[in-house]
């Protein structure tokens, strides 16, 4: 049932952003020294041709999103242009809709005609993962989303409801894996706390070239710009609580060592909590089980403070199906 609330997108311009990284990010098998971040800017109508602007915006995290032998620019004008096309079929479709149902109804409609496009471009068996194609269009999709919350003047996270959504989350969602019964009759805004908190904690991520002390050499110059270079500096000068520690996931020594490092240098400054991420790079489940079983028995404090294990396995889960019961 269509809703007075319903808009459509009228019009969308995308922008790209070279961004140079102040040191380099080392996560997973891949060093980042610089990002494009891609920020769309949208017009959507409602049913009598009011209209409203909305912005959105994500870094294209080509070496996250879409880890190949590929290089990296061919990575990201793949996606680059991926992000462009996509503005032009979701502007061309003119379909009215909440910005849930639009977004659901477009990588119904759209997302797999694009990506075997993408896919051509890089040659013979060239293939655009899924994963990338959801980054690409992300910007375009948190514009939309904005603008509906601009249009109506409410704050968006209020618009999730069954007074602007005709679908429930039972008829959005129907892949096999969903319990639809479950959904029926459920909307997104029964899933949201509310009031929301007013306070979160800042997780800050540490990255594999990180320096956490005077004893670490920076892996390039101080940029010289008044921020902090070593971690122990960004601890004192932010009151950081929570860390996400990058490993690698194919070196035990070096990562049981890196945990062991941030975790000395750290929690006698007043970090209370730990993330272990390792970035999909882990091939086999012992892997992990042996870094926490040497934690808990070496270190129990560390063992106690890691709040979550984040991305250990690759994200294509057909192509590595790896049972992690053990883990969990």
């Amino acid at each position: 049932m269509a809703k007075p609330t319903d808009i459509r997108l009228v019009a969308a311009r995308v922008y790209f952003l070279p961004v140079e990284t102040r040191t380099p990010l080392k996560f997973g098998h891949e060093t980042l020294t610089s990002v494009t971040c891609c920020r769309v800017q949208v017009t959507v109508c409602d049913r009598t041709g009011r209209r409203a602007v909305g912005w959105g915006e994500t870094p294209l995290s080509v070496q996250w999103a879409w880890p190949a032998d590929l290089s990296y620019h061919t990575r990201l004008e793949a996606m680059q242009r991926f992000a462009l096309r996509a503005a032009e079929s979701a502007v061309a479709s003119r379909e009215y809709g909440h910005p849930i149902e639009l977004g659901v109804s477009f990588q119904e409609a759209h997302l797999s005609r694009l990506r075997e496009e993408a896919g051509a471009r890089l040659g013979p068996g060239g293939e655009f993962p899924y994963l990338a194609a959801l980054v690409a269009i992300s910007p375009l999709d948190i514009a939309v989303h904005d603008a509906f919350g601009q249009l109506w003047e409410i704050d968006v996270y209020d618009g999730y409801g069954a007074e602007f959504i005709s679908r429930d989350l039972a008829s959005l969602f129907s892949q096999p894996r969903v319990a639809a019964a479950e959904l029926r009759g459920r909307y997104p805004d029964g899933f949201l706390i509310t009031p929301p908190p007013s306070q979160l904690p800042a997780w800050h991520l540490v990255g594999g070239l990180d320096a956490i002390d005077a004893h670490d050499a920076p892996p390039a110059p101080a940029p010289g710009d008044g921020y902090p270079v070593l971690l122990v500096d960004w601890i004192r000068r932010d009151g950081l609580e929570c860390l996400k520690v990058k490993l690698r996931g194919n070196d035990l020594a070096w990562d049981l060592h890196r945990l062991t490092g941030v975790a000395e240098a750290s929690f006698p400054l007043g970090v209370r909590r730990l993330s272990a991420d390792f970035n999909c790079t882990v091939s086999e489940p012992r892997y992990v089980i042996e870094i926490l079983n040497r934690l808990r028995r070496d270190y129990p404090l560390i063992f106690e403070r890691i709040l979550y294990v984040e991305q250990p396995f690759p994200y294509d889960l057909q192509a590595h199906a790896i049972d992690v019961r053990d883990i969990a």
